[in-house]
């Protein structure tokens, strides 16, 4: 008979408090952040929902809340070998299948509030790119109400600035991590499910596309190319960022990133101001396209490394170099084909790695330091949405 173990072990505090005592005055010294205590936490047990904004969030909670938290993470930091053994062990994170309706990351999460545990999670399930909280899925109030925990509404403010998704450094600025809002379980159950996500929207969305501070690094557009893959000037491009200029490497225009997050024009007149305005354009573009569309205008050609992710224990590889191809209604990767017809989802991890989900198995994708996986992600979706019959849907999967 199998042995009915806890989730919650002694260790867990115990590891809780060594990194945090590390990890506060490395995160004030690397990030600049100003991760403040929840005094009000007391011996509570808490759902925290937090907006994401840099690969660090999850330690800026930590050093908010006394005591464990357990995270709920994607499966990729499960598939690590040894390495993901040794996170299971010192803190325990709840796995979760990314893209897909995990009954089983729902019961263990049942279980830790059952142990009295308190648990956090990023509703959005994605960094942003834009500088804007990404979409929330609705199927978290489902959680919420399952769980019956007071929900802590955790802010990170200002990591948009210091370190965006698309990027490998740090920037020199200020950021501020903390609870603005406690909701109460009986708050919660009065609310429609409606009611309660429009409040937890609200809540978490941050706007980082404003001129409201300044951010120094003398590589700031660097890796901007993981971002954008649309040109205003010729449409479908790839781009290469050196310092602070991004340049498409189809018509030549050249974008400067300021310390301000502000974009300017080089030797011409750039129509978006941030960001999160040239992102939205390209949205736009894929929303605004049909099947044929697709077909016709999407055609890419790169090289990549191919893994097969075995779910929660490691990664085979397959190939470190292949010619990897996305068209409008598939990507191809060496000998393996992935038709969209055929794909359950397509979806990013970090920064720029791509995982499809096809035929009951997990495939990744790792191109060079410029490769762009967003635009996989999109054109799947778009493509996805209108054979489903929602092509005013307008989600491309982050």
């Amino acid at each position: 008979m199998k042995k009915n173990t806890t989730w919650m072990k002694f260790r867990h505090r115990v590891v809780t408090v060594i990194a945090r005592a590390i990890l506060r005055p490395y995160m004030k010294l690397t990030y600049n952040v100003d991760a403040e205590l929840f005094k009000e936490q007391g011996d509570r047990q808490y759902l925290i929902l937090m907006n994401h904004q840099t690969g660090f969030d999850q330690f800026f909670v930590g050093v908010s809340f006394r005591g464990p938290v357990y995270y709920i993470a994607t499966e990729d930091i499960f598939s690590l070998g040894w390495l993901s053994s040794l996170l299971r062990w010192a803190v325990a994170p709840i796995p979760i299948k990314k893209q897909t309706m995990d009954i089983q990351a729902v019961k263990n999460c049942l279980k830790v509030a059952k142990e009295g545990g308190t648990i956090a999670l990023a509703p959005e399930g994605n960094r942003t790119y834009s500088g804007k909280t990404e979409y929330i899925k609705p199927g978290i109030i489902s959680l919420i109400k399952k769980l019956k925990l007071p929900i802590a509404i955790y802010r990170i403010e200002g990591g948009y600035g210091v370190m965006p998704r698309w990027s490998d450094v740090v920037r020199k600025g200020k950021m501020r991590a903390y609870v603005s809002r406690v909701i109460e379980p009986e708050e919660a159950k009065a609310m429609s499910n409606d009611e309660l996500y429009e409040v937890i929207c609200n809540e978490l969305y941050v706007n980082e596309a404003v001129a409201d501070a300044k951010f120094h690094h003398k590589n700031l557009a660097e890796y901007l190319e993981r971002a954008i893959y649309i040109c205003p000037e010729c449409g479908f491009s790839t781009f290469e960022s050196h310092g602070d200029i991004v340049t498409c490497k189809n018509c030549g225009l050249k974008v400067r990133y300021t310390p301000t997050k502000e974009l300017e024009g080089i030797g011409c007149e750039f129509p978006y101001k941030f960001v999160d305005g040239w992102y939205s354009y390209q949205c736009d573009t894929i929303n605004s396209m049909d099947i044929d569309d697709l077909k016709d205008k999407v055609d890419y050609t790169e090289t990549a490394g191919l893994w097969e992710v075995i779910v929660y224990k490691n990664k085979y590889k397959i190939s470190d170099n292949l010619k990897v191809t996305l068209k409008g209604d598939q990507i191809t990767a060496g000998e393996y084909v992935f038709p969209f017809e055929e794909t359950d989802a397509v979806t990013i991890l970090g920064k720029n790695k791509l995982n499809i989900y096809h035929g009951g198995k997990v495939y990744q994708l790792k191109g060079d330091e410029r490769f762009n996986a967003l635009k996989y992600v999109n054109v799947f979706n778009r493509y996805k949405n209108i054979r489903e019959g929602n092509s005013d849907v307008k989600f491309l999967g982050l």
